[in-house]
């Protein structure tokens, strides 16, 4: 089981990984002026989608009753 949840946690930093290379990407190429804004969408369409990716196959976090004490 511990395999399965290393493996979880390599993918979850992969994928954000992914979605901060391609924000830093799209800042890097609008200051040097080589690419217009709209070719830009689909890089940070595709670091958004990454950074979802990220967000669901994060750890679930359990939520205790209230009334455990």
């Amino acid at each position: 089981m511990e395999r399965k949840e290393n493996l979880n946690e390599i993918v979850t930093l992969a994928f954000k990984a992914i979605g901060l290379a391609m924000a830093v990407a799209v800042i890097v190429l609008n200051f040097l002026k080589v690419q217009t804004a709209a070719e830009q969408i689909p890089l940070l369409a595709m670091g958004l989608f990454s950074i979802a990716l990220a967000s669901l196959t994060g750890k679930e976090y359990e939520v205790k009753d209230e009334n455990e004490y």
